[in-house]
């Protein structure tokens, strides 16, 4: 047996002499197992990744129970909205010297000491932190370690603060230590179901290219095998030498996709993949993950140079083929296919992004199922399409009689790029939908007046509201501060219904935030809200309830006057949608109640620039003054925008790569049959056949299983999107160029396979191929 294997080991290599054919037939079985395994390991990795994540994020958690001999820390969380992204400045302050040090700190750091990650300090380096950088302050003494890191790209800054003052902050946190046991992750549906079709259409194809590359040169190897018969070698050792010829590729194919892995591995680090960063070293593998990779992906290209042999009796004195092609069954080919749509159809009767435990596995499961339902249909569809072709040009007629003896093999090639082409349909369609959900959402900028007119929103308490509007008015740029107290009416009585938000401030106030129109102290203004308004007036007296602190604080009892006047959603500002708009004036003798103090900020120029001015403006107050945009979609559609174009971009890299893999393992198949009939092909242009002729049934062989990849790409593709679309609540947004640039990749491989596979077709069809051997 070890003897067999070494021969076929040698033979892979062209048996004691160099061969071209050979050579080529070894390279292409190890860049196809390099590329599986290269890609494979690191979805491997996602496992290990996932589970160091846990296991960090647990440890930063803050244990709030006092310990013996345990000093507490003081700590405030303040996140800061920075545009384009958010950072997370931790507040701490020691309660003695024994005080716990957060994970990835040596030390806590003093009052004006600032400790940053590597990518806050990245980021407040650069123009788009500038304000956030304002706003922390403080000197950089350290950089925070991996163990105080989810992520490599956390935006996270440790500020030292004096005991006092920290103290006596509302949101403080008392911490005596810090670590928890990790929690069991829940399961994402969503990217579930979005991330399996991804993954098959990246593997599929390039499991279709080892497959490929390992059956190359089979008729070479079946004559090669045929003499080895003749010397008195067995059956069983001639599969046996036929899976070391293949198993060399493989084992090399592996030795070079680990190597690539690793080599690969530093740079998924600098990868920036919508905000998100990840540790190198955390692609680590499972052993059991790995040894299954290193395991299935070799014996998959061993297993595919054996089973190609099913057919085929190597003897002494040639190699027979078993008879005549056998009709395909069609019965598991459509079982695959009918469950993946029957698992997609039962999607329908779930509600909307319901995060049911279930819906995950059954939208991932089938839109798997329907994408390799492509691959399995597609040699059944064409092999009984060209059974019913007649007539037509030479060309056509070489073409389709090939079919008809052998479309197997053509139709396998195309199924990887079948596969490929439906995956674009479904990735491109959903970027279509999430741009159009986009951009069908109200509040758009630029949509009214008043929603444009709000640039900022700062959330103080009482003590710092005037200090924070003394601060802005005084700012070139910003035009006005406006003080508005938010709360909330309920009746006196608690019962249900009749409740409304409240904002109470002057007219200039109520003008920024809305289009109300004449304006008098005392008046009240009813905004719209997209659900319906509130109920209002009220029918009794209504007391006002305070939610700024831990807990809420009932406040005087005021009974409305009249109804107010009706405002359009469409003419507010989206922070005051649906809230009743009252000047102090209509309380009355009430006392004006406490509530949310907030500061809306109004500017000349762009909003982001009068943002940024109060960013700036309202520094000193620290973690005092909470800034955010005065539209909830003033950065919510740039970063929707970046995020959508990074996931085009990634996707679209990735279909290039994986369909340039599936037009290669399309040349591969043209070499291999042109290879294999250069005699047939060689008396065909003595007779007389033009090479014009011989290249258009080369071009139409391959034309025709695409011709029907196509269509059910399209028809997987769209089955595919529309549950999905339904699921995530978005809708179905086809484009017709995008249809027409999928048909047009497929003809562009489809020529290019051809017209590379054309000077050996020449070369083939000349007299000198009638020589006998």
């Amino acid at each position: 047996m070890i003897r067999d294997l070494l021969l076929g080991l040698r033979l892979a290599v062209g048996g004691g002499r160099v061969s071209g054919q050979a050579l080529l037939r070894l390279a292409m079985t190890t860049l196809g197992v390099a590329l599986v395994v290269a890609l494979l390991l690191p979805a491997a990795s996602v496992i290990t990744l996932v589970d160091e994540q846990q296991r960090r994020e647990a440890g930063q958690a803050p244990v709030l129970v006092p310990r013996p001999g345990v000093d507490p820390l003081y700590r405030l969380d303040w996140f800061l909205d920075a545009g384009d992204d958010y950072v997370e400045a931790v507040v701490v302050a020691p309660g003695g010297p024994d005080a716990p040090v957060p994970p990835g700190l040596d030390r806590i750091p003093a009052p004006g000491e600032v400790v940053v990650s590597p990518a806050a300090a990245e980021f407040l380096a650069g123009p788009q932190g500038v304000s956030a950088r304002a706003r922390i302050g403080g000197t950089v003494v350290g950089e925070i370690g991996k163990p105080g890191l989810v992520t490599a790209g956390d935006l996270v800054v440790y500020l030292g603060a004096e005991e006092d003052r920290l103290r006596q902050a509302e949101d403080t946190e008392v911490v005596y230590g810090f670590g928890a046991e990790p929690a069991d992750m829940a399961p994402n549906v969503t990217a579930a179901a979005l991330v399996t079709p991804i993954a098959v259409i990246l593997v599929l194809p390039l499991l279709v290219f080892v497959t490929t590359a390992s059956r190359m040169g089979a008729a070479q190897r079946e004559r090669r095998l045929a003499a080895l018969r003749l010397l008195g070698v067995g059956a069983a050792q001639v599969r046996r030498i036929a899976a070391a010829e293949s198993l060399l590729g493989a084992l090399a194919g592996l030795a070079a996709g680990a190597a690539l892995f690793v080599t690969l591995r530093p740079l998924l680090g600098e990868l920036d993949l919508f905000g998100l960063r990840f540790f190198p070293e955390d692609f680590t593998p499972p052993i059991p993950a790995a040894v299954a990779v290193a395991l299935l992906v070799p014996g998959l290209a061993v297993g595919a140079a054996v089973f190609g042999l099913r057919r085929v009796a190597v003897e002494p004195l040639g190699v027979v083929r078993q008879g005549g092609p056998r009709r395909r069954r069609m019965g598991w080919r459509w079982a695959i296919a009918a469950l993946g749509a029957s698992l997609m159809t039962t999607t329908v009767f779930v509600e909307e992004r319901e995060n049911s435990d279930l819906v995950g596995p059954i939208l991932a499961t089938g839109s798997g199922l329907l994408l390799v339902s492509v691959a399995v249909l597609l040699p059944w569809v064409v092999e009984k399409l060209v059974s019913r072709l007649r007539g037509g040009s030479p060309a056509w007629q070489l073409a389709i009689r090939r079919l008809q003896l052998d479309s197997g093999t053509a139709s396998r090639v195309v199924s990887g790029l079948a596969v490929v082409l439906a995956g674009s349909v479904f990735v491109q369609t959903l970027l279509g939908a999430i741009g159009g959900y986009q951009a069908d959402q109200p509040g758009q900028p630029g949509e009214t007046r008043s929603s444009s007119l709000v640039a900022a929103e700062v959330v103080v308490d009482a003590e710092n509201a005037a200090e924070a509007q003394r601060l802005l008015t005084g700012t070139p740029g910003i035009t006005g501060a406006h003080h508005v107290v938010r709360t909330w009416l309920r009746p006196v009585d608690d019962s249900e219904g009749g409740g409304a938000f409240v904002a109470i401030g002057d007219c200039a106030a109520l003008a920024a935030l809305a289009e109300i129109g004449h304006c008098a102290d005392g008046d009240v203004f009813v905004v719209g809200s997209e659900d319906g308004t509130p109920a209002w007036p009220p029918s009794e007296p209504m007391r006002f309830v305070s939610h700024a602190g831990p807990e809420p604080e009932l406040g005087p009892v005021w009974t409305p006057r009249g109804e107010g006047v009706h405002v359009p959603a469409q003419r507010a500002a989206p922070a005051v949608r649906g809230v009743v708009l009252v000047t102090p004036g209509a309380l009355g003798r009430t006392p004006t109640p406490s509530g949310l103090q907030v500061l809306y900020v109004v500017g000349q120029g762009e909003p982001t620039s009068v943002y940024e001015a109060a960013a700036l403006a309202i520094a000193p107050l620290a973690w005092n003054a909470a800034l955010g945009p005065g539209s909830p979609d003033m950065f919510a559609g740039g970063r929707l925008d970046e995020a959508t174009a990074t996931l085009r971009s990634v996707l679209l890299a990735a279909s290039l790569f994986v369909l340039a893999v599936a037009a290669l393992s399309l040349l591969l198949l043209s070499i291999e049959q042109i290879v294999e009939r250069r005699r047939p092909l060689a008396a065909l242009a003595a007779s007389g056949v033009p090479l014009s002729v011989l290249a258009r049934g080369a071009l139409w062989h391959n034309a025709v299983p695409m011709a029907v990849g196509v269509v059910l790409a399209l028809v997987v593709g769209c089955g595919i999107t529309l549950p999905i679309l339904r699921y995530v609540g978005l809708d179905l947004w086809l484009d017709a160029g995008l249809l027409g640039i999928v048909a047009g990749a497929a003809v562009l491989a489809v020529l290019a396979a051809t017209a590379l596979a054309l000077p050996l077709l020449r070369q083939v069809s000349r007299q000198d191929g009638l020589r006998s051997e």
